[in-house]
């Protein structure tokens, strides 16, 4: 531990105007030149120059003295563990720290609670229900971030601040679905032990790689495909503008969850079979959320327009829904630079799903969908 005695002598000469002055007339941290805000003010990529903006691969120090100002030799061990560039960077962090902190918006004043239809009842406890499987899955996005932040090395500061907004975005999901379940007096529906199995694999992931590929690849993805879903499924402007606007911020936590796999994978090859164990495991879950009637039938019930109407139709709405969240994962994966096509445990749940048309060629895939 430094020392941390007090200077008496210090305090006396400071009593009587002897200031020390070595740290101002030492000062060797200049920029170069005033940095000139971008068009919409001064981003962290504009004041990213120069030492300030050399972001080390592997940082030389566990303190939280900001990068590019000047460290005494020994300093206090924070006990950091994410200590390389690659555990937690995406080329995109910085912009998408600026759009979440230009974006953000209230589940208090921004939606128009009070204009709110009534709607037939089953409709009603369809998207209650679809609320409430929201309200839970949503603050995993806030718990895991909370869990790990702590640990990420200070020289990475960025990545740190954008999980920060993530921890907002998630908790605000949290709560605008919660509001919407109670608004009309529906009430929440039903959680089920699948749903928590998920959650749990996430929140207990052995290290921050795993978690954030099984959050911010796996389930943060589907739960967008669930958002653009519920903006065309809904029955009113209200939960239309609901959707749209957890939308936007949902898809800036997949595109850092993206490019950071992408980031981690190209630094470290090697690591992806680490990768594919993690989404073997979380594919295998998420298999079993499709089979539950808690997810699946709300949505089809509100594809349809009500009970009747979903029984009518089977489950064409519901396939195709998870055909689409599907696709959509598997363009994430081809995206961050590995290949889930050839090892997908996923796609023969679904009635009608051809393999083959969409480049899957995983044999799990290939013997489910001949079944």
């Amino acid at each position: 531990m430094a020392d941390l005695t007090i200077d008496w002598d210090y305090a006396a000469r400071v009593s009587e105007g002897k200031l020390d002055l070595d740290w101002l007339h030492s000062w060797n941290h200049e920029v170069g030149e005033e940095i000139k805000p971008s068009r919409i003010g001064l981003t962290m990529k504009d004041i990213a120059v120069g030492r300030y903006g050399d972001i080390p691969e592997e940082a030389p120090m566990r303190t939280m003295a900001p990068r590019g100002g000047e460290r005494e030799a020994v300093m206090p061990d924070m006990g950091y563990t994410l200590n390389k560039r690659a555990d937690v960077w995406a080329e995109n962090v910085m912009d998408l720290y600026e759009e979440a902190v230009s974006r953000q918006w209230s589940a208090t004043r921004d939606i128009e609670w009070s204009e709110i239809p009534d709607i037939d009842p089953d409709l009603e406890h369809a998207l209650c229900q679809v609320c409430t499987v929201l309200s839970e899955v949503e603050m995993i996005a806030s718990d895991f971030p909370a869990k790990w932040m702590w640990q990420i090395n200070h020289d990475y500061v960025e990545a740190k601040m954008f999980l920060a907004t993530q921890i907002m975005d998630e908790s605000r999901h949290t709560e605008v679905f919660r509001k919407r379940a109670l608004a009309k007096g529906a009430g929440l529906g039903r959680s089920r032990a699948a749903t928590e199995e998920f959650l749990k694999l996430i929140l207990d992931a052995d290290n921050y790689s795993e978690g954030s590929a099984l959050m911010h690849l796996l389930g943060e993805g589907i739960v967008l495909s669930l958002f653009r879903a519920g903006e065309l499924l809904s029955p009113s402007p209200v939960e239309k503008k609901i959707f749209r606007l957890c939308m936007q911020d949902e898809a800036r936590h997949v595109a850092y969850g993206t490019m950071h796999l992408r980031y981690a994978l190209a630094n470290d090859p090697d690591r992806e079979g680490e990768y594919h164990e993690y989404l073997d495991k979380g594919e295998r879950i998420l298999a079993a959320l499709f089979t539950i009637p808690e997810v699946v039938e709300p949505l089809m019930i509100l594809a349809a327009g009500g009970e009747e109407e979903a029984a009518a139709l089977g489950g064409q709405a519901a396939d195709m829904l998870q055909m689409r969240v599907i696709e959509e994962y598997l363009q994430r994966c081809d995206r961050a630079g590995i290949d889930r096509r050839s090892r997908i445990q996923i796609p023969g749940i679904i009635g009608g799903y051809d393999p083959a048309e969409h480049g899957v060629t995983s044999e799990a895939a290939m013997a489910q969908a001949t079944n």
